[in-house]
């Protein structure tokens, strides 16, 4: 079953071609990645599957509707960690995700016990009633994939989830995914961290320019074209990952 997928999809901001008519599916309960480099379109492509921006032209339905037509609908569905740190500054840990609860009316009974389970998922219990402001990037970090979970969403949108993470958080939101992964939820996050594809992605679509190069498992693109994943984008792209 495909919980996305897109036809001809493509974005212009002004001039510039961000997507280039691209295709895709994905399937329900898959991890899927977009990977490559700063400017190859990721962040682009799932603002739209996230209704935060229309598609220029093509068609994009996630769980059957279209973006542009049934928003509202989808976001109830769906969670978002975006890339950059948008949490409450002048809030506690808790009440960030509380008051983030109002956005799919949940009752408060509700979202106090909800909250308090997802402090206990991402191992920050102890920093219920700590300002946002005194914690570190990467507790930060999970406090964003707590928040992107409160309504239980089927599909979960990650951009760049672990950029600027020492390797122990990174290894951490990591192990959070793949847990997640394990109950069904369908995932779908961009990287330029190849080693973070090769960990939690079912399949890959490697970007450069706007456009998908080729979609297929980290295995078998690494089985057909040799070596790592980092590899597989030389030779595909003819450039060298710039992170």
């Amino acid at each position: 079953m495909h919980i996305i997928s897109a036809r001809g999809l493509t974005k212009y901001y002004g001039s510039l071609k961000a997507v280039d008519n691209i295709d895709f599916e994905i399937l329900k309960g898959e991890c899927f990645g977009f990977l490559g480099p700063n400017g190859a379109g990721k962040t682009t492509v799932i603002r739209i599957l996230y209704c935060f921006m229309p598609p220029t032209s093509g068609e994009v339905k996630v769980f059957g509707m279209n973006v542009s037509e049934n928003p509202s609908q989808i976001k109830l569905r769906i969670g978002v960690m975006p890339q950059e740190d948008n949490l409450d500054p002048d809030l506690s840990v808790f009440e960030n995700l509380v008051v983030y609860a109002r956005y799919f009316d949940i009752p408060k009974k509700n979202s106090l016990h909800v909250a308090r389970e997802l402090l206990e998922f991402v191992e920050l219990t102890e920093k219920s009633n700590v300002n946002i402001k005194t914690l570190s990037g990467g507790m930060k970090h999970k406090i964003l994939l707590a928040r992107s979970l409160i309504n239980n969403p089927e599909l979960l949108i990650l951009d760049e989830p672990t950029t600027g993470l020492d390797p122990h958080s990174r290894r951490s939101v990591w192990e959070k995914l793949n847990y997640l992964k394990a109950k069904n939820t369908t995932l779908v996050i961009t990287t330029h961290y190849m080693e973070e594809a090769e960990r939690i992605c079912d399949r890959v679509a490697i970007m450069d320019s706007g456009r998908i190069i080729t979609i297929d498992s980290p295995s078998k693109l690494m089985s057909i074209h040799g070596g790592n994943l980092e590899d597989v984008y030389l030779k595909l792209t003819g450039k060298a990952l710039i992170i």
